[in-house]
């Protein structure tokens, strides 16, 4: 049964939170423009300090996934006792997918270093698309049956009661069709012994991916209650996507391996990995919701009262960024996209119910998860419009002012930002090196756009970073659920 419509006044709070500082912020700039320009100024030297922050994680970050790169993983993994026992097991929901995506997942998996001996691949459909799924699976089963330990092939049925049709619903019906396969066939398999990876579809895997998933599961403590997290490259398609999709995609890459070195505060994101154990503990993926990515953590962090966390692993996945047949269309679709990770915000709810009622979970980690949580959404909606937009809406209209904080507040401002860009260029540098080589159909020129793309840095995060969190935000705050929404994928 859905959560949504039961907290109506948690629901609220997020979006409520947003346009009080909107509306705040530009009635005082009218009625006492110098307290907002002080708030103003205050808050961006706030940012200027989160950015430092950020780049400092960020390099440290872009260090370990350097180190990473150039480790034998499958080396150290042959040192570990007993490591053949684990086996993968690898979740790949799809929906009008073409096959050429289809089979360049499977590709990847298929030339991996490890045992594929020990892999189990779950190709997941839809009902609403049957005739076009059953004919790419049968081509898939009949390429790559003898690749691997099996291709399991489920179709979840559309309309089915208590859950909205998505990913989440996909997942947790395959799941199920799944668990009575290991049961019927791989008994001997046990819970603690399966590794799950759920990857989008157009998921393209580092050679060393299962190798070191493998040696992280059989190292750190307690590793049954632990996701793994790899580094999430949109790069696949990138070379010929449009300008504000590119920043958009590398400002996610960016903020994911910045969370990678903060691992304590590190959520599930895209495509990742958990153990089996876990998901049959938590009943699968819930099926009503629309983040089942962020959504399977919370619900191992409820379950096992705060005793759950990610382990960061630095090694790529890589996947497309979106797509659209016009300009136009590729903006709508990153529109959409990114209102869909703001819908984030419906982990809300659910963290104050589950926190207030639980009396084993540490009080301090309730605290700092529900804050990193809230925070985090708050000011993905508000930050680039009040830097970008409203911070210069009181100093227009105290215009003539002879106060000195009002005649200095632009300089002041002017140098924060200047700071501030330091952040800017090093995203700009490692946007670079994380490129995938460009293809011969691509002109050489357009490396120059990959540099002068950054220009649109401002107008790229105020229209697809803060409008669609302000979106999300208005939505849940008004009950107007969101549905899930599939990403084009195309080559």
């Amino acid at each position: 049964m859905s959560t949504y419509g039961k907290n109506r006044l948690y629901e609220i709070i997020p979006g409520l939170l947003v346009w009080t500082t909107l509306v705040l912020a530009v009635f005082f700039s009218f009625v006492a423009p110098i307290v907002v320009i002080i708030f103003i100024i205050v808050f961006d030297l706030y940012w200027f300090f989160r950015i430092v922050y950020f780049a400092i994680f960020l390099l440290m970050a872009w260090h370990d996934y350097q180190v990473a790169m150039k480790r034998d993983w499958f080396a150290d993994l042959e040192k570990q006792k007993d490591w053949q026992r684990l086996h993968h097991l690898i979740f790949l929901p799809t929906y009008k997918e073409s096959l050429e995506i289809i089979r360049g997942t499977l590709q990847s998996i298929a030339d991996s270093k490890y045992s594929k001996e020990k892999m189990i691949i779950v190709l997941a459909g839809e009902e609403r698309d049957h005739a076009h799924f059953q004919k790419n699976a049968a081509v898939a089963v009949q390429e790559f049956s003898k690749v691997f330990k099996k291709i399991i092939v489920t179709e979840h049925p559309k309309n089915l009661p208590d859950e909205i049709p998505g990913k989440g619903s996909n997942l947790n019906y395959s799941a199920e069709q799944v668990k009575k396969v290991l049961a019927e066939e791989f008994s001997e398999i046990k819970a603690e012994d399966i590794i799950v990876s759920s990857f989008d579809i157009d998921t393209v895997v580092h050679v060393s991916y299962f190798a070191c998933l493998s040696f992280l599961y059989s190292t750190v403590p307690n590793s049954t209650h632990a996701s793994y997290q790899p580094v999430v490259l949109f790069s696949n398609n990138i070379w010929t996507s449009r300008a504000p999709v590119r920043i958009a995609a590398f400002g996610t890459i960016f903020w994911l391996l910045s969370e990678l070195a903060r691992p304590e505060r590190l959520w599930t994101f895209s495509s990742h990995s958990m153990p089996w154990k876990m998901l049959l503990d938590v009943g699968f993926w819930q099926k009503d919701i629309v983040s089942e990515d962020s959504r399977i953590f919370l619900q191992a962090f409820i379950k096992y009262h705060g005793d759950y966390r990610v382990v960061p692993m630095y090694l790529p996945v890589s996947m497309d960024t979106v797509v659209g047949a016009t300009y136009w269309e590729s903006l709508k679709a990153l529109y959409k996209q990114q209102r869909r990770w703001a819908w984030g915000v419906e982990h809300f709810p659910v963290m104050v119910e589950a926190f207030r009622a639980d009396k084993i979970m540490p009080r301090n980690l309730k605290i700092k998860y529900f804050w990193n949580h809230l925070e985090g959404m708050y000011t993905w909606a508000t930050a680039p419009i009040l830097i970008f937009m409203l911070g210069y809406l009181p100093l227009w209209l105290a215009t003539g002012s002879q106060s000195a904080l009002i005649q200095a507040a632009p300089f002041t401002l002017e140098w924060i930002m200047r700071l501030a860009m330091a952040g800017v260029f090093v995203s700009a540098l490692l946007s670079l090196a994380v490129l995938p080589p460009r293809p011969k159909t691509v002109k050489a020129t357009v490396w120059i756009v990959m540099i002068l793309q950054w220009l649109l840095l401002p107008i790229t995060f105020t229209v697809f970073g803060a409008a669609p969190a302000i979106d999300a935000q208005t939505r849940l705050m008004f009950g107007k659920y969101l549905g899930f929404n599939v990403t084009k994928k195309s080559r």
